[in-house]
């Protein structure tokens, strides 16, 4: 029989309080957590896209793609959930996203077919 080493041991100080994280998310408004997600997906497609410091280093149109309609889906999802002082910036943030993509791509989708836009409609520059 092995031993668990003591890193893994379900007292030990490196595991982490699932009961703890339970409540703490217990207590974060819905609205918190859709705006987090949101945001969290928009900083990864920035990435994705290269529009950080970094610029193509972590580039991935592909990825970037499925990041940008993720996010398209979950505001359009959660657009009557949140309220329009959450939802503009969102929206607008997923606009700038939607034609960053456009420029970024070597062959742009047709409007309307672009990451996203199922939900949001074509989007021009």
């Amino acid at each position: 029989m092995s031993e668990t080493p003591q890193n893994e041991s379900p007292d030990s100080p490196d595991s982490p309080d699932f009961d703890a994280m339970t409540r703490d998310i217990a207590e974060v408004p819905a609205v918190e957590v859709i705006v987090t997600v949101a945001v969290n997906l928009m900083s990864a497609a920035a990435v994705k896209l290269g529009l950080t410091e970094e610029g193509d280093k972590y580039k991935d149109l592909d990825e970037a793609r499925k990041l940008v309609h993720a996010l398209a889906g979950l505001l359009d999802a959660g657009a009557t959930e949140v309220s329009s002082f959450h939802a503009a910036p969102l929206r607008d943030g997923l606009k700038s996203l939607q034609l960053a993509f456009r420029e970024a791509s070597l062959i742009p989708d047709e409007p309307g077919q672009g990451p996203g836009e199922k939900y949001t409609g074509p989007v021009y520059g």
